[in-house]
């Protein structure tokens, strides 16, 4: 029997929100009506406070029986149910519950829906061996107290049929993410290549101040940065609390959902990126591991475990390259962060490599003699890019906060700490590292070089180069040769004052001494702040003119020593301050020529930015602030065009895509990326909303 699509749709607030007092001990199964009572025990404890004690349906979340939940499981198998309780339930929280305590759950809600047996419901081969679920009945002859049914008096109209997103759906293919087809938005950036432009021009500067909000559905509240894939009509996106959502992009139709089942020791995280790649949408969970969704229903295909060291957080989310998936975590303890990659199809681990050199390796000699077991930082915490023309995938490094043993060089030692703030260009399948370009040896700031790479062709010298693009949070933006890794040119946004020199062959930057921090220094006062600067929303690239657009804080820091301690080891804390000629505005964006270094034009406002940059073809530029504030500019200029509130503050980046001919924008809200919760010492009238609410909201033009 074919799976019913909408089947993951089992109850607006998830199935079972479990995680309530007691724990319910499964007895060896001695029949299917034994199992249906042990089911009914652990359901009255963990379960009937939302669901209702007749499975009917209570306060938070709906029924469990009847016409409407068959309607989505009816002629489903009960493996199916119970792999999608068992691997989802509950929605972002956790249970005391075992594997046979969902089987016990799946049992009774089959006996509750008609089925009956003599046999166990057991396990084999890993998947459990169960009848279907009986086919919705054609009406609902109401409930208990006579309401809510279906007469049928007179015949009922046939409702209209919906879209099949998923008919003609194809595998998504290395050539399509390398160039995406221009209603699709394929991956983090858009495609490979990470530009954040899209060549969709019905939206121009000239029409959209008719540009109205064309859907909009909420997410589970809590942080949210991610930015949303389209593919033919499909949007996805991931909520908090490790939920993944699919929506028709015309009109916000949920599709299907998949729920994370997290443990009480697991935080939520957001993910910035989710990636498509064949048939499957790879998510990166909070609890260190790789999941394989079917892209068609959301149903779990792999499920891997990516890492146990202790102290990871995964923050920055897949990329799908050559038939791998690769991922980045953060951390601030020993040993430092990893790149992982897995098999696309299987989930198999092929490689591991640590972003902090250990001795004997590459780099290793870097740590000014540090022993391996204390080096620490090197967290990776943004998404990598894929260079199609040259097999690579470019992956950024951070710095460490453990800045003390590293400030003065010892002598006959290297302190440069690689492969802190560095470009890393491995071969997707083999791991092997082919080049490497470290952007800012030692960094004792908290500046990181951690962000987004961006290829692209330039006109340098009357060449034609094809490079790699990125920047760090003091607003220099490198460019490198995408094949060697070799310098080439720094774009300066101008607000920086603590790097007095760069050497025009290596791109190595010198540090002003008068700057050293450390306890046994005065105070030193610099731009810009260790929070950027520019910091993690995304640039975007138009290739045809060169020209990157970026949005920035314009902020500075005073690094106070302290007696003992402090929020970097070489015993200072970290104030914000404004500049001394600050003007109020504290948000600006800049466009800059790449080829030239030029700031071709700046645009400042007073609440700060803290939403990606997304451009396209009709010369539109958007973005958003932390008053909510969803934006539209010129790019020619930066003239703002038009302005909308949004219902929460932005985090991640806005996309466009089309469907049947329309484009639309889209947003998604929730504070949670550190710049979301703006300056609040120095525009105390920006308050954060007290409520946090999350959404994607989809605007367009009028029909």
């Amino acid at each position: 029997m074919t799976r019913k699509m909408g089947t993951l749709l089992l109850a607006s607030a998830g199935l079972m929100a479990m995680g309530l007092a007691g724990t319910v001990t499964a007895q060896s199964s001695t029949g299917f009506a034994e199992q249906v009572e042990r089911g009914r025990q652990t359901f009255a404890i963990h379960c009937a406070m939302c669901h209702g004690a007749d499975l009917a349906g209570g306060q938070f979340a709906g029924g469990l029986k009847g016409a409407a939940f068959l309607g989505k499981w009816g002629e489903v198998p009960a493996a199916d149910l119970f792999d999608y309780i068992h691997r989802s339930m509950p929605p972002g929280g956790s249970s005391a519950l075992g594997d046979a305590d969902y089987a016990d759950l799946t049992a009774l809600i089959l006996s509750e829906n008609g089925v009956t047996g003599d046999a166990a419901l057991s396990f084999a081969s890993g998947q459990l061996a169960g009848p279907l679920l009986p086919p919705a009945p054609p009406l609902e002859e109401g409930n208990e107290i006579g309401i809510g049914g279906i007469t049928d008096r007179y015949p009922f109209p046939a409702a209209p049929e919906p879209v099949d997103r998923f008919a003609n759906y194809a595998p998504v293919t290395e050539a399509m993410l390398s160039d995406p087809a221009p209603e699709n938005w394929l991956s983090w950036r858009r495609g490979h290549e990470g530009h954040g432009y899209s060549p969709l021009a019905q939206i121009t500067p000239e029409n959209i101040a008719t540009m109205q909000v064309a859907w909009s559905q909420a997410l589970p509240p809590g942080a949210t940065m991610n930015e949303p894939l389209v593919r033919d009509g499909v949007l996805y996106v991931f909520g908090f609390g490790d939920s993944v959502f699919a929506f028709d992009a015309a009109n916000g139709r949920q599709l299907w959902r998949y729920d994370r089942h997290l443990a009480d020791d697991v935080a939520p995280l957001s993910k910035k990126a989710i990636a498509l790649y064949g048939d499957k949408l790879y998510i990166a969970t909070s609890d260190m591991a790789m999941v394989a969704l079917d892209a068609r229903t959301g149903r779990p295909v792999w499920d891997v475990r990516i890492s146990d060291q202790p102290g990871m957080r995964s923050n920055g989310g897949p990329l799908a390259a050559d038939g791998v998936i690769m991922a980045g975590l953060a951390t601030t303890e020993p040993g430092g962060g990893i790149i992982v990659a897995l098999d696309a199809e299987t989930g198999e681990k092929l490689w591991t490599f640590d972003t902090v050199a250990k001795t004997g390796t590459e780099g290793g000699d870097t740590w000014n003699r540090v022993p391996d077991d204390e080096r620490r930082g090197g967290s990776v915490w943004t998404s990598g890019t894929y260079d199609a023309e040259t097999g690579l995938a470019l992956w950024g490094v951070a710095q460490t906060y453990d800045t003390g043993p590293y400030r003065d060089v010892l002598p006959g030692a290297n302190n440069d700490g690689l492969f802190t703030n560095s470009t890393l260009a491995f071969v997707p399948r083999t791991g092997e590292l082919k080049w490497y370009y470290q952007h800012m040896a030692n960094d004792q700031f908290d500046l990181d070089w951690v962000f987004e790479r961006v290829i692209g062709d330039l006109e340098i010298d009357g060449q034609r180069r094809h490079v790699v693009m990125t920047g760090g949070k003091e607003g220099l933006f490198d460019t490198l040769d995408a094949a060697t890794g070799q310098y080439i040119s720094t774009a300066d946004m101008g607000f920086q004052d603590f790097i007095t020199a760069i050497d025009p062959v290596t791109g190595r930057k010198t540090v002003d001494p008068a700057m050293k921090p450390g306890r046994d220094q005065p105070s030193v006062f610099m731009c810009p702040h260790s929070g950027g600067g520019r910091n993690w929303s995304p640039t975007a690239f138009d290739e045809a003119t060169g020209t990157l657009f970026v949005n920035a804080r314009d902020t500075c820091m005073e690094l106070r020593p302290v007696a003992e301690g402090g929020f970097l080891t070489t015993g200072v804390n970290v104030f914000y301050s404004a500049p001394a000629d600050s003007d109020g505005n504290f948000g600006f964006v800049q466009a800059i020529d790449m080829a030239t270094g030029e700031v071709k034009w700046e645009t400042r406002r007073r609440a700060p930015y803290d939403m990606g940059m997304l451009a396209t073809a009709s010369g539109l530029l958007f973005t958003g602030g932390m008053d909510g504030a969803f934006l539209a500019y010129r790019q020619d200029d930066g003239e703002q065009v038009w302005r909308s509130a949004l219902t929460g503050v932005p985090n991640g980046s806005p996309i466009t895509y089309a469907v049947d001919g329309k484009q639309y924008i889209a947003a998604v809200t929730g504070v949670g990326n550190p710049l979301s919760f703006g300056l609040p010492g120095f525009t105390p009238e920006l308050p954060t909303p007290a409520v946090n609410s999350a959404a994607v909201t989809v605007f367009a033009l009028p029909d």
